[in-house]
């Protein structure tokens, strides 16, 4: 038994409380096919409407919007559709310029015509905070003050999901540009916490591993990048190994917040996978994982 459960088993039986109970969902492109499970697993056992908060970094952020839509199971069938994965996922189009990944055709063509029910986000009771990262400070920005309709929603999905080199350049919004959460914050607990979180649902897109450093050419591709697009977000990136293994020890020790994760033998999905056989197990697994915890 773990307090969070306890807590969500409460509220789903209708009691009341003076807690603040945040869902705080992790990032990492094609591995938010795992967390895409997760919340699909929360809302079909009847914990969708139990937060009083939603907090999700990058591909984390898409797949709380689809819970708070109160459609995670229609959105979680993108993840393993090849029509929408090789569209959005695509490696080739770097030799032509255009962005490898193409979250605003996502968020601005793929999700309208599906169609995500943005309105029900907007309403719903339960807040919905995306986060990303700050082109010019390397903070990590809570983006739901600068939400009120359907086109600065899907902004604030575009930023939060505004990978470096890989998604084209940074996204704009009230005057300031923004990159991916993940630079600053992947797994967004902490900003939950500061805003008054007293538990915390944490879906995990890693299974219980080592996080791996980035490797020399990745950070100096991307340093590179960020000096040109983002210069105030360096720091934030170079120290992001430091940051997240802080992340891991500090998860582990509070007894307020709990994790879920993939399974340990769970297969590596990569941030640019978009193989449909892989994703289709990594959403199942997702699923299990949830169940498994709090079913």
């Amino acid at each position: 038994m773990h307090a969070v459960r306890d807590l969500l088993i409460a509220r789903r039986s209708g009691v009341r409380d003076d807690l603040r109970l945040a869902l705080a969902v992790e990032g990492g492109a094609s591995r938010g096919a795992y967390s895409g499970g997760m919340v699909a697993a929360l809302a079909e056992l009847g914990f969708g409407h139990c937060f009083d908060a939603v907090y999700g970094a990058s591909a984390g952020a898409l797949n709380g919007a689809w819970l708070l839509a109160g459609q995670a199971p229609t959105g979680v069938l993108g993840w393993s559709d090849p029509l929408v994965m090789r569209r959005v996922t695509n490696p080739w189009r770097a030799l032509t310029g255009g962005p490898v990944v193409d979250t605003e055709h996502l968020v601005e063509r793929i999700y309208p015509a599906i169609p995500m029910d943005f309105a029900a986000v907007l309403a719903n009771p339960t807040t919905f905070h995306p986060l990303a990262t700050d082109a010019e400070t390397g903070a990590a920005v809570d983006l739901a003050p600068t939400i009120t309709d359907a086109v600065s929603l899907r902004a604030a999905l575009r930023a939060s999901t505004a990978l470096p080199m890989l998604a084209g350049r940074p996204v704009r919004i009230g005057g300031r540009a923004y990159i991916d959460a993940g630079i600053a914050e992947s797994v967004p607990f902490r900003t939950a916490v500061a805003q008054g979180a007293t538990h915390v649902l944490v879906l995990r897109t890693r299974a219980d591993a080592p996080v791996p450093l980035p490797s020399r050419a990745e950070t100096s591709l991307v340093t590179r990048y960020l000096r040109r697009s983002a210069p105030g977000a360096v720091a934030a990136w170079t120290a992001r190994h430091e940051r997240v293994t802080a992340d891991e020890a500090h998860l582990a020790e509070h007894t307020s917040i709990l994790q879920i994760r993939p399974p340990v033998d769970a297969p590596e999905v990569s941030r640019l996978t978009r193989d449909p056989f892989v994703l289709r197990r990594a959403v199942r697994l997702g699923r299990h994982a949830v169940t498994a915890a709090l079913g």
